[in-house]
């Protein structure tokens, strides 16, 4: 009886979902594991950045190698090259070649990622202490590189995950491959709360504790996420097999597109490596910091940009690969439209509020490391926007199949990231400029991605309507940064705020009240986003009325 409402409550989970309602549980699983992430981090911070600074920059320090194995090797680099070869198996009912594909696929990705991480174990020393983060003390380095050493095992197992939640998203099932990533942060406090005090075992003690427990918390997150993402493949009638099927068209062609994507990650993430290295020369306390600046702009990207663009990326390489071209530059318009008209607000709420923000992951007292962290977010609030259009503007190339193009726009983006970073490293900016750097290299690539997708559609892409819409999304961004600073002002952030209970509804009415004056400001600027919540509105309040 159990099993069979295991496997019912699974069966109904894993209902292929519209467009729509993909957006939605996709935002709202992101929405969640945001808010795990950031009660994760304040535990974190509140328990080591003020108190063991060299700590905290040390488990920082200790992801960017396995973190960089994995995107390289698997990541979206998977995801994107993957799903529409995937999808062109199904469509064509030919589920047997669809099956090879994906074992082929989860089996010759375990095997790199299992190399890579014993190749992580074994020259973990030298990694950290020449590439990563050759500017922390002796303590804090022997620290980061043991760290690194139980981290490795993490591009093996979010590997294998990968494929996994790829196939789910690749029919149109998103439930469990949107909440996965919220069990790993479970894993994480976890390992805060209990691991750090130790392991006891029969009372044998396995492990002493201290912030490594928290490591040991990550693998538990990853096993965790794993196990969830696999418990998501019941009802689809996969047929694993543990073979590598090299004759297999469809493993062919995802061989040959994913070169270009992984190189695109990795080359993404070295201007990560370049962040860490640089952050860490400047100052103890400077990595976490920066790290934490940058997952705080990465959160509404994921919200907005990653959610929308994975909902919408099936529909737009269903209709390219049923040669409707017309149909896919509507879509691809509405869902640009979509994220531009979400970001834009979100961006400037985020500048203005940055304080309030940073207060609810690092409100540990210290107010130079909060001071530090809200400035880096300041200048990171131009790449929310930029970075969340991306998402949509590369996933334009991906429907073509085409992962050649944004890997060299990426190389030419992050190429004069690093510059920028490194010139403003030397003029003493600190990791305000690292944040800078970030912001204008975004805008910059999301610039040329647009750019040749409006030539490929020979100017049909992006019309004379867009611009327009766009020009009214932005003079409605001008208004609600008037009326965001103007609260900040109003209901200003008290040194002695130092509870989550005091600043959240803080930060609330200003956001509340700015969000009200962009849909205010769109509506009669008669943008077509704004038509719908107001229609919605207006029959929630008046459905009784006749």
């Amino acid at each position: 009886m159990l099993r069979f409402r295991f496997r019912s409550v699974v069966a109904l989970a894993n209902i292929k979902l519209s467009v729509k309602s993909a957006a939605i549980v996709l935002a709202s699983s992101t929405l969640i594991s945001a808010l795990l992430g950031l009660f994760r981090d304040r535990l974190l911070n509140s328990n080591y950045l003020g108190t063991y600074p060299t700590g905290i920059d040390a488990y920082t320090a200790a992801f960017t190698i396995p973190d960089f194995m994995f995107f390289i090797l698997t990541s979206g680099a998977l995801a994107v090259s993957f799903i529409p070869v995937f999808n062109q198996r199904l469509a064509s009912g030919n589920k047997k070649s669809a099956w090879e594909l994906s074992s082929s696929a989860i089996n010759l990705l375990a095997i790199l990622t299992l190399i890579a991480s014993v190749l992580i174990m074994i020259f973990a020393d030298p990694l950290i202490r020449y590439i990563v983060s050759p500017g922390l003390d002796e303590s804090g380095m022997v620290l980061a590189i043991n760290m690194t050493r139980v981290i490795a095992i993490n591009p093996f197992l979010f590997s294998i995950a990968t494929v996994v939640t790829s196939i789910q998203q690749a029919v149109g099932r998103f439930v469990f491959y949107a909440f996965a990533p919220a069990i790993y942060n479970i894993g994480i406090i976890i390992g805060i709360t209990w691991f750090t005090g130790g392991i006891n075992l029969f009372g044998i003690q396995l492990f002493e504790g201290g912030i490594m427990g928290v490591a040991i918390g990550v693998i538990l997150g990853a096993v965790m996420q794993l196990i969830v993402s696999l418990i998501g493949l019941f009802g689809l009638g996969m047929d694993y097999e543990f073979k590598i099927y090299w004759k297999n068209q469809g493993f062919r062609s995802i061989l040959k597109l994913l070169p270009a994507r992984s190189l695109d990650q990795g080359i993404d993430y070295i201007n990560g490596i370049v962040n860490t290295n640089l952050s860490s020369r400047m100052g103890v306390g400077a990595v976490r910091s920066f790290n934490q600046a940058s997952a705080l702009h990465q959160m509404p990207i994921n919200l907005i940009g990653v959610a929308i663009s994975t909902a919408f990326f099936p529909k737009l390489t269903e209709e390219l690969g049923n040669g409707d071209k017309q149909e896919f530059n509507e879509t691809f318009r509405r869902a640009l439209r979509t994220i531009i008209w979400i970001a834009l607000p979100v961006s400037i709420i985020a500048f203005f509020g940055r304080g309030y923000v940073t207060s609810f992951i690092s409100n540990i007292g210290n107010n130079d490391s909060n001071g530090t962290i809200a400035s880096v977010l300041g200048t990171l609030c131009l790449a929310i926007f930029a970075r969340s259009v991306f998402h949509i503007a590369s996933r334009g190339f991906y429907a073509y199949q085409d992962t050649k193009t944004p890997f060299i726009v990426s190389i030419f983006a992050i190429g004069l990231t690093i510059i920028l970073s490194v010139w403003f490293y030397s003029l003493s900016w600190g990791v305000d400029g690292l944040g800078l750097a970030q912001s204008l290299g975004a805008i910059v690539e999301i610039i040329i991605l647009l750019y040749i997708l409006q030539k490929r559609s020979h100017s049909e892409l992006l019309d004379k309507v867009f611009w327009r819409a766009f020009v009214r999304m932005l003079i409605a961004t001008v208004v609600t940064g008037c009326v965001a600073f103007s609260m900040t002002k109003f209901i200003p952030l008290m040194a002695t705020d130092t509870s989550l209970v005091i600043t959240i509804p803080k930060f609330l009415v200003i956001s509340v009240i700015s969000v009200i004056a962009y849909f205010m400001a769109s509506y009669f600027l008669d943008l077509e986003e704004a038509k719908p919540v107001f229609s919605y509105i207006k029959k929630k309040l008046f459905k009784n009325v006749k």
